[in-house]
C-alpha cells in the first residue's frame, strides 16, 4: 500500500538538532550535562512511571509549574538551583525550523500528499508563520490531552486527517515515537539526518523531494523537546 500522508514531529526533525539547542542553554545555565541527561531519562525513557514530564506534555500542568519542579531537580556547578521562571524559554531559545525539512514539506504539499504536525509540547511558543500552507492538520499533545508514545495520540492524528493509519508515513527522532506510530499500524521512520530521511521518504512514496541542500544535519535525544 503506497502511503499518501506524512506526519513530523517537531523538535529535532523540522527543527535544528535538539543538542544544538540544549547543549549551549547547559552551559550558559553552568548545569552539569550528565545529571540533565539523567533526569530526561527518568522522566521520558519508554518505561517511566507517570511524572511532572508527562503530566507537561499533556496539559494536565501549566508551564510555570513544571519549571517550579524542573529547577528544584537541576543544580548548577556551585550546587544552587537554576531561576525557574523562564527557564523553558530559555532552554529552547535557539530552536531554529530548518529550512531543508520545509522544503520536504512544501514537496510534499506539491505532490498532493497530506501533512501534519504532531508534536509533544514543552509549554513553549512554537513559530506557527507559513503552518497553514505545510500542514492539513497540527496536533500538539497539550492542546489535545495525548502524548506520543500513546496510542490514541496517533490515532486522532489520522482521523484529523480523515485518514487509515496504514496510510500514514510517521518521522520522528525518538524511536520510542516511531515505535509507538508503528504499533498503530503507521510507517514509522526515525530521522537521524535530514539527507537520510529524504532518501528515505522518496523511496516510500516513490516521489522526489527537491531540493534538499547543504550538509547532515546530525539529531540526537532525547535532550529536551519533543
Amino acid at each position: 500500500m503506497t502511503p499518501t500522508t506524512l506526519i513530523v514531529d517537531y523538535g529535532g526533525v523540522l527543527t535544528s538538532p535538539l543538542s544544538s539547542t540544549v547543549d549551549p542553554w547547559l552551559a550558559a545555565e553552568g548545569l552539569d550535562r550528565d545529571a540533565f541527561r539523567t533526569l530526561m531519562r527518568e522522566w521520558f525513557a519508554p518505561d517511566a512511571v507517570p511524572n511532572v514530564g508527562h503530566d507537561l506534555e499533556t496539559g494536565s500542568i501549566s508551564p510555570a509549574d513544571f519549571e517550579r519542579e524542573f529547577a528544584r531537580r537541576l543544580r548548577r556547578s556551585d550546587g544552587s538551583m537554576p531561576d525557574a521562571e523562564g527557564l523553558l524559554g530559555r532552554m529552547f531559545a535557539d530552536f531554529r525550523m530548518d529550512p531543508r525539512m520545509v522544503a520536504v514539506l512544501h514537496g510534499a504539499r506539491t505532490h498532493g500528499l497530506r501533512t501534519a504536525l504532531l508534536s509533544n509540547s514543552w509549554g513553549f511558543d512554537y513559530d506557527r508563520a507559513d503552518w497553514d500552507r505545510l500542514f492539513d492538520a497540527v496536533v500538539i499533545s497539550g492542546e489535545v490531552g495525548m502524548r506520543k508514545p500513546d496510542p490514541g495520540i496517533y490515532r486522532h492524528t489520522a482521523g484529523v486527517l480523515g485518514v487509515d493509519p496504514a496510510k500514514c508515513v510517521f518521522v520522528d527522532d525518538l524511536p520510542v515515537n516511531v515505535r509507538g506510530a508503528a504499533a498503530v499500524g503507521m510507517i514509522g521512520l526515525r530521522h537521524t539526518d535530514v539527507e537520510t530521511t529524504v532518501e528515505q521518504l522518496q523511496a516510500l512514496f516513490g516521489l522526489a523531494f527537491r531540493p534538499v541542500v547543504g550538509q547532515r544535519s546530525p539529531s540526537e535525544g532525547p535532550d529536551g523537546g519533543r
